[in-house]
C-alpha cells in the first residue's frame, strides 16, 4: 500500500479525507489490472466527493458546500500555453498561436504570441511512489491580455523531461476555477484533461470540472498498477498509462508544488493565488506536502519574479501569490 511521510505534521496541517472522479477523451478504466492504490496518496479511503448541481459556478459550489461539478467540454481548452517550472529564478518564455480567451485585440506576430511564465515554488529532489498536497483552491482575477492562473502539484523525472501534473486553473475569460491534468512526454507539453488521460470507471467528476473556491482540497498523483494516478479531494479520478512514456518514466527525481501565471508580457495584471499577498495570513497556501514511500518533505521555496512572493512557514507550507501589476 506504500507508507505515507507525514515529517513535520502540524495539526493545522493534518491532511483531510480522499476522493474519485472520470475525465475526458479516452477509453475508461474498467479492467482489474488498471485499478488505483486502495488508499489514496494522503492515506485515506477513497470515497464519493459531494456534486454540485449541473450549472453550478464556483462560488455556487462553495455556497452550497458541493466539491466539484462537471460542466460542458471547452473546445478551446486542450490546445492553450502550459509551462513547465523548471528553472527557478528565471523568467521563462514560450511562444503560442492560440489567444487569450476572450481574444486579445493585437494580432500575434507571424501568428505567434510570446507567454511569459511567473512561478512561486516549493520543490525537492526526491522519488517517492506518491505525493499529495493541500491546495487552497482559489478565483484569481486573469486579465484578458493574460491566459492563465493557476497551482499545481508536477511529479517529474530527475532529468525533467516526463512530468505528470494535476492542480486547479482560472483561463482568461472564466468564471469559475477548474480541475486540470496535464503531462510531457521527452520534454515536449501535451494537452489539458486528454492526450491519453483514462478516466477512473469509479469516478464521480471529470477534468475540467468546476471546483468550489476559498476551500482547501487534497490534489494527488502516484505511481502504481503500471499507470500515474490522479488523485483529488475524496476521489482518483483516472491515470496516465506508463504506455504513454513507452514505459520509460515509473519514477519521479524531483517534486515540485507551485502557482503559476501564464502571461503576455513581464508586466502582467493577473493574480497569482487568491490575489493577496503572502504577507496575509489568508493568501493562497499550499501546504501538508506529504510523500507516499519517500524521505521527510523538506521543501525548498523560490519565486521568478517580486511581483509574486512566496512565504515558507514549514517544511511541508508555503503562502504565495500577489496582484502582478494593477
Amino acid at each position: 500500500m506504500g507508507v505515507v511521510s507525514t515529517v513535520n505534521a502540524g495539526a493545522a496541517e493534518t491532511p483531510i479525507a480522499p476522493s474519485p472522479v472520470a475525465a475526458p477523451d479516452t477509453d475508461v478504466a474498467t479492467d482489474p489490472a488498471q485499478l488505483p492504490p486502495p488508499l489514496l496518496p494522503w492515506g485515506a479511503k477513497p470515497k464519493p466527493i459531494i456534486e454540485g448541481e449541473p450549472g453550478d459556478s464556483s462560488q455556487e459550489l462553495t455556497e452550497s458546500g458541493a466539491s466539484a461539478v462537471d460542466v460542458a467540454a471547452e473546445p478551446e481548452a486542450g490546445f492553450e500555453p502550459k509551462g513547465e517550472s523548471l528553472k527557478r529564478g528565471v523568467l521563462r518564455t514560450s511562444e503560442t498561436d492560440v489567444p487569450p480567451r476572450p481574444p486579445i485585440a493585437a494580432e500575434p506576430v507571424n501568428g505567434q504570441s510570446q507567454v511569459d511564465y511567473f512561478y512561486a515554488v516549493g520543490k525537492q529532489t526526491a522519488a517517492p511512489a506518491g505525493v499529495a498536497a493541500l491546495l487552497k483552491v482559489s478565483q484569481p482575477a486573469v486579465s484578458t491580455q493574460d491566459w492563465h492562473s493557476l497551482a499545481e502539484i508536477a511529479l517529474q523525472s530527475a532529468d525533467s523531461h516526463q512530468v505528470v501534473e494535476v492542480g486547479w486553473i482560472v483561463n482568461s475569460g472564466d468564471n469559475s476555477t477548474h480541475l486540470f491534468v496535464y503531462h510531457w512526454v521527452n520534454g515536449a507539453p501535451t494537452c489539458y484533461n486528454a492526450c491519453g488521460f483514462v478516466p477512473y470507471a469509479g469516478a464521480s467528476i471529470a477534468p475540467g470540472a468546476a471546483l468550489a473556491v476559498d476551500v482547501s482540497k487534497q490534489f494527488g498523483i502516484q505511481h502504481y498498477n503500471g499507470a500515474w494516478w490522479i488523485a483529488y479531494d475524496t476521489e482518483w479520478i483516472g491515470s496516465f498509462p506508463d504506455s504513454l512514456w513507452s514505459g520509460a518514466y515509473t519514477q519521479t527525481g524531483l517534486v515540485q508544488v507551485f502557482g503559476e501565471v501564464a502571461a503576455s508580457s513581464t508586466n502582467p495584471c493577473t493574480q497569482m493565488g487568491n490575489g493577496l499577498t503572502p504577507g496575509d495570513t489568508s493568501a493562497a497556501k499550499i501546504s501538508s506536502v506529504t510523500y507516499v514511500d519517500g524521505p521527510p518533505v523538506v521543501l525548498t521555496v523560490s519565486t521568478t519574479s517580486t511581483l509574486y512572493p512566496a512565504v515558507q512557514t514549514s517544511d511541508r507550507t508555503f503562502r504565495f501569490g500577489g496582484i502582478g501589476t494593477c
